[in-house]
C-alpha cells in the first residue's frame, strides 16, 4: 500500500477531536511512508492531514480543480500539486493513484466522494480498501444507515462490511493490509429466480 486517498472536509468540524483525528492519521501515513493523495486544500481537516504528513516527512499530493484553487485556498507547499479541469476529473486522477480510500469527517462532498468508490468497488470497477476513520463517532449514522440497506435487502449481504470502519487509523490501516474483496456484484435476485 503506497497510496491513500483521503476524503475530507476543507472545514475543521465543531470539535478539535476531528483535528487531531487528521494529525494522527497524517503521522501515521508518514510512519508507513505510504503517500497522501487529497484534495489539495490547505484549509479546514484536509490541511491538517496535509500539513502533518510533511511535517512527519512523508509525501503528499493534492489534486484541485480550478474551480476551487482560491475557493479551498489550494496548498502550496505539497511534494505535487495538480490542478485539474473539474470534480470529476479529480475524483478520477485520485482513484488512479490511490490503492485504498478513507473518509475522514467531512460533509456532503466528503459522503459524494466515498460513497461513489465504495459503489465502484461493488461493481468490481477495482479491488481497493475503502474505509471510514470514525472519528468520535461521526460515521455512526452512515454505518446504521448501510446494514439498513442490506437488511431491507436494497444491499447485497456480501457488502454489509465492505466498509472498513474504525477510530484507529493505525488499525484501519492495519485493516486495509489484509482486505479481501468480496465476489463481484451480480443484479439476480435470487428470490425470485
Amino acid at each position: 500500500m503506497k497510496h491513500i486517498a483521503v476524503f475530507c472536509g476543507s472545514s475543521s468540524g465543531a470539535s478539535n477531536v476531528y483535528k487531531n483525528g487528521a494529525v494522527l492519521l497524517g503521522q501515521e501515513l508518514a510512519n508507513r511512508n505510504i503517500t497522501l493523495v487529497y484534495g489539495g486544500s490547505s484549509i479546514g481537516i484536509m490541511g491538517v492531514v496535509a500539513d502533518t504528513v510533511l511535517k512527519n516527512g512523508g509525501k503528499v499530493i493534492g489534486i484541485i480543480p480550478k474551480m476551487l484553487v482560491e475557493k479551498e485556498i489550494s496548498h502550496q507547499h505539497l511534494t505535487e500539486l495538480q490542478v485539474v479541469g473539474s470534480m470529476h476529473e479529480r475524483k478520477a486522477k485520485m482513484a488512479e493513484l490511490a490503492d485504498g480510500f478513507m473518509a475522514l469527517p467531512g460533509g456532503t462532498g466528503t459522503l459524494e466522494e466515498f460513497i461513489e468508490v465504495l459503489t465502484w468497488a461493488q461493481l468490481g470497477m477495482h479491488q481497493k480498501p475503502c474505509g471510514l476513520l470514525n472519528i468520535n463517532h461521526y460515521y455512526d449514522p452512515l454505518i446504521k444507515l448501510i446494514h439498513h440497506m442490506a437488511d431491507e435487502e436494497f444491499l447485497q449481504e456480501q457488502f454489509r462490511e465492505m466498509a472498513l470502519v474504525d477510530k484507529s487509523p493505525t488499525a484501519l490501516l492495519d485493516k486495509f493490509i489484509s482486505y479481501e474483496p468480496p465476489a463481484v456484484r451480480t443484479y439476480i435476485n435470487r428470490k425470485q429466480t
